[in-house]
């Protein structure tokens, strides 16, 4: 079996979703989602939120749309709900402010210490995640963040962390890690075909959930992710 101090010296970058796993989520993204859809008269349960949970905000969206509306309804409403959601958020952001979680600045000057490059992956459009990255102060330390509207597609396809990696110069995915919060997060790391593919339980889902995805391990959080290799 390899031993643990090698493999630092296999990995290149680490790929961090935000919120639920670097960015501490609260019920921020829940209650943005359940205003903005009732403004359309549409309720949405806990589940559907919770079933959405790590995707591009805009497809989530589209597709809760298409479980209560029609086609027609879904393509006349879409922007203007996702418009809604994009500002609610913001607002409630500002309002009630936002932390890093526990441990995620020491992890990331860690790998910068063991010449591993950190780059940000996220399903919000780019006017929110550098709003949060802003707030928190990572904005003059974070080089790489990839959004949702930086790729054809979000998770669980693969393409946030190709162009993480595009970004970082980083040419091998066997010398890529992942880490998510959410079962789209572990099934897009699976999808790209990652050398680690890490899941957090700081965030929207349950053990139980991201150990029904293809994993390398399962972490309280990104404080424990240095342990993976050390």
């Amino acid at each position: 079996m390899e031993r643990k101090e090698e493999l630092i010296s296999e990995l290149d970058l680490v790929v961090f979703d935000m919120a639920g796993t670097t960015v501490r989520a609260s019920d921020q993204v829940p209650a943005a989602f359940q205003e903005a859809f009732e403004q359309v008269g549409v309720t949405l349960s806990d589940g559907e939120i919770q079933s959405v949970r790590g995707r591009s905000k805009r497809e989530a969206i589209s597709e809760l749309l298409t479980r209560h509306l029609n086609a027609e309804d879904e393509r006349r409403l879409g922007r203007g709900v996702y418009s809604d959601f994009q500002r609610i958020l913001i607002e409630r952001y500002e309002e009630h402010g936002v932390e890093p979680v526990d441990g995620a600045d020491e992890t990331f000057a860690w790998l910068k210490t063991q010449n591993v490059k950190v780059a940000l992956s996220t399903g919000f459009d780019r006017a929110v995640a550098d709003l949060l990255i802003q707030m928190i102060g990572w904005d003059k330390s974070m080089e790489v963040v990839v959004c949702n509207e930086d790729v054809a597609r979000g998770r669980p396809a693969p393409y946030l962390i190709f162009r993480a990696m595009e970004r970082t110069g980083c040419e091998c995915i066997h010398r890529v890690a992942a880490v998510g919060d959410t079962v789209s997060d572990l099934q897009a790391a699976f999808n790209a075909g990652v050398g680690w593919n890490i899941g957090v339980l700081s965030g929207a889902h349950s053990e139980t959930q991201l150990k029904s995805c293809p994993h390398s391990e399962i972490i309280a959080s990104v404080k424990e992710l240095p342990s993976v290799f050390k």
